[in-house]
């Protein structure tokens, strides 16, 4: 993003699992903020960024509940994969590992066909 400082938005929702998703990210300049969900709340946050002294992004929840190391986590895996820092709030329930990793996939399917939103 040499030069480009502005914000961009990009929104799409997927069924998975038979609740609907959606997912809200807007391109900053060096990251990207993902917000995912089923309904409008923000009820974590976690950031994650690259450092220099470790292979490992760091990452943190910087709102939410702190038992909860989902969204950092995941946060964690999209800064590895973009090399970017990463703001994430995850709002769904976490009562199947298994849709937490199709949700993954789905970001990271995005991620494929429209790198230039994130």
């Amino acid at each position: 993003m040499e030069g480009n400082h502005s914000i961009s938005v990009h929104n799409f929702s997927d069924r998975i699992l038979e609740q609907t998703v959606h997912f809200h990210v807007m391109r900053l300049s060096g990251g990207f903020f993902l917000w995912l969900g089923s309904s409008p709340a923000l009820s974590n946050l976690a950031v994650s960024m690259s450092s220099k002294f470790d292979s490992t992004p760091l990452s943190t929840l910087v709102l939410g509940d702190p038992s909860d190391t989902s969204p950092a986590s995941l946060a964690q895996r999209l800064a590895r994969k973009t090399r970017k820092q990463v703001y994430l709030s995850y709002g769904l329930p976490l009562t199947d590992p298994n849709f937490s990793l199709l949700v993954e996939n789905r970001i990271k399917q995005e991620l494929q066909r429209h790198p230039e939103h994130f």
